[in-house]
């Protein structure tokens, strides 16, 4: 609880993000992966090993843009500031253990963004993703989380905002002219400890992606982390070439 509130008080985020929510739900993630990290290992590894993979054929390499870069642990970081000129990390909010991670190469820069657009309108990825010196970005399991925090606010939601969030990113990484590397969690199911299933959730809110080229179990909640005898499993997907769709 101490250092939740070190990360809540300490860290520099803008005022719009923090009010709302995305330093809360930030240090929120932070704690569970902590208390999980048996549990997200491979998930992780598996994360990491699909970006390794995407850019391993580009013929240049100037700049690599993270989207949704959060607490770095899915995120080869050393592997793309070794071969990338530049790196962008880009988050709604950067905690102090991903800012230490990103000192450490000189080439790697933080960049503070609301990825859903709703903040600032217009098309954020054509702003952070479309210079001309761009070769590589990566969506980092961030597509359904995205939608989270607007469909939480008071007052009156559009009902296919959820939808609508999802599918402008998918279109605004598509447009992209360079490499895209699309990590995102597709479907969480809720497990009992005799296997069955008690709940089944949509986390892309009916928009549909096609064949991935990898896909992979991760156990985001065990036992005893979101209930006593209930653990959610989410079903990852990974596009290595998003534009090539």
């Amino acid at each position: 609880m101490l250092i939740e509130l070190l990360h809540l008080l300490a860290t520099p985020v803008p005022f719009a993000h923090r009010r709302r929510g995305y330093l809360r739900e930030s240090v929120m993630l932070l704690s569970r992966s902590r208390r999980c990290r048996a549990a997200w290992a491979e998930h992780l590894d598996r994360s990491r090993a699909a970006v390794i993979a995407a850019c391993a054929a580009l013929p240049s390499r100037r700049t690599a843009i993270v989207l949704g870069s959060g607490l770095l642990q899915d995120v080869p970081l050393a592997h793309l500031a070794e071969r990338f000129a530049a790196v962008h990390l880009v988050d709604a909010v950067h905690l102090w253990p991903a800012r230490r991670q990103a000192r450490a190469f000189p080439n790697v820069r933080l960049v503070t963004a609301d990825l859903t657009g709703l903040l600032d309108g217009g098309d954020p990825l054509a702003a952070l993703c479309g210079g001309a010196d761009v070769d590589f970005v990566v969506s980092a399991n961030a597509l359904s989380q995205l939608p989270i925090l607007p469909l939480d606010r008071r007052g009156a939601v559009p009902p296919d905002l959820g939808r609508r969030i999802v599918a402008a990113h998918c279109d605004g990484l598509a447009r992209l002219a360079a490499r895209v590397c699309l990590l995102t969690d597709l479907e969480q199911v809720e497990e009992d400890r005799a296997g069955r299933i008690t709940d089944r959730l949509d986390l892309l809110h009916g928009v549909r992606l096609g064949s991935p080229d990898r896909t992979w179990t991760w156990e985001l909640a065990p036992f005893g982390e979101a209930a006593r005898d209930r653990r959610q499993r989410h079903r990852v997907a990974a596009f290595l070439d998003w534009r090539g769709r």
